[in-house]
């Protein structure tokens, strides 16, 4: 088995230094950094994490917390992180984690005893929830969240929510629709709630009236997608294009529209949000906002390992697909 010793040879520097580079510490040479992490590839060393523990009084564990309904999204964060857990040598805990409620600090206070994670990672809702940042403050534990409202000392990715919800309205309205129906976000999720704000520019902009009755709340789930889209449709006027503010929800009016016999996108366009997996094996392929979820997963971990950053800018765009045509003539 290569020990830390065959790499301090390969890479001719000390068994110390070899150990600052495993443990990401600060003031190596790029340089020196580089000769050991090709040492280390060479011979595919694999540092002993009990010994690394010990050494550092890090667990070299960060915890994806997160109580989102659509899997999609918190797959596509977890995804990122993931693989970037690997490459810095952490492990990532996932814990699901009720919104609200006593019980979401026992969860975490049991996940902290056992585990003792080097850093937390939020996503909505769970990013602006002011109970459990505080907890997590008085634990002294580096959190690092996605799309946070709230001020808090964390670092923070924000997201350009309500240029993406305006991005949504003025496509849809330059295809001709006029009466836009939209489901909105749960409360709690207060980032997304700016998609919304977004879109209201977008009709004010475009000189169109803001009729509340075509807007919907949604619980960011396929089912209530259906049970918004059925509303929707229902009026005396009905959309002839519905925004929904996650995929889940669109891919519910996609679903409804195919029961009731309408034709997408000759009877109604459909428009979501995240360019999650299912968005592009629906039938038609449904037009989103894609998200780099990914990507952000990854700059989280990398602020929990690595220390304060500046938080990226991430470019949210419309992938337009099959599900979004011309409104009525």
């Amino acid at each position: 088995m290569t020990s830390i010793h065959d790499v301090a040879a390969l890479a001719q520097v000390s068994i110390k230094t070899v150990s600052r580079v495993v443990n990401n510490a600060p003031n190596v040479s790029p340089d020196l950094r580089g000769r050991v992490q090709a040492a280390i590839e060479q011979l595919g060393y694999r540092p002993n994490q009990s010994a690394r523990r010990l050494a550092g009084g890090r667990s070299f564990m960060i915890a994806y917390l997160y109580s989102n309904p659509a899997p999609g999204y918190t797959s596509g964060i977890q995804s990122g992180a993931a693989a970037r857990c690997r490459e810095l040598g952490y492990h990532l805990v996932v814990e699901p984690i009720s919104p609200g409620g006593e019980e979401r600090y026992d969860v975490l206070d049991r996940l902290v005893a056992a585990l003792r994670p080097d850093g937390v990672l939020l996503v909505p809702p769970l990013s602006d929830d002011e109970g459990l940042l505080a907890r997590l403050a008085e634990l002294r534990l580096p959190c690092a969240r996605i799309a946070g409202s709230v001020v808090a000392a964390s670092f923070n990715i924000h997201t350009p929510e309500r240029a993406a919800g305006r991005m949504v309205a003025d496509h849809l309205i330059a295809h001709g629709h006029r009466r836009i129906g939209i489901i909105t976000p749960p409360p709690s999720h207060r980032a997304a709630l700016r998609r919304v704000d977004g879109f209201r520019d977008g009709l004010t902009a475009a000189g169109l009236p803001v009729d509340e009755a075509l807007f919907l709340t949604g619980g960011f789930d396929f089912t209530s997608g259906i049970a918004a889209g059925e509303a929707l449709l229902a009026l005396s006027q009905p959309p002839t294009a519905i925004f929904a503010t996650n995929d889940d929800m669109a891919l519910g009016v996609l679903t409804l529209a195919h029961r009731i016999g309408l034709r997408v996108p000759d009877d109604l366009s459909v428009v979501g949000f995240d360019d999650t997996p299912a968005s592009l094996t629906s039938w038609p392929p449904l037009t989103t906002v894609r998200q780099p979820l990914e990507e952000m997963g990854r700059s989280v971990i990398d602020a929990l390992a690595n220390g304060p950053v500046d938080a990226p800018e991430f470019l949210f765009t419309l992938v337009e697909r099959g599900s979004c045509g011309p409104g009525p003539g």
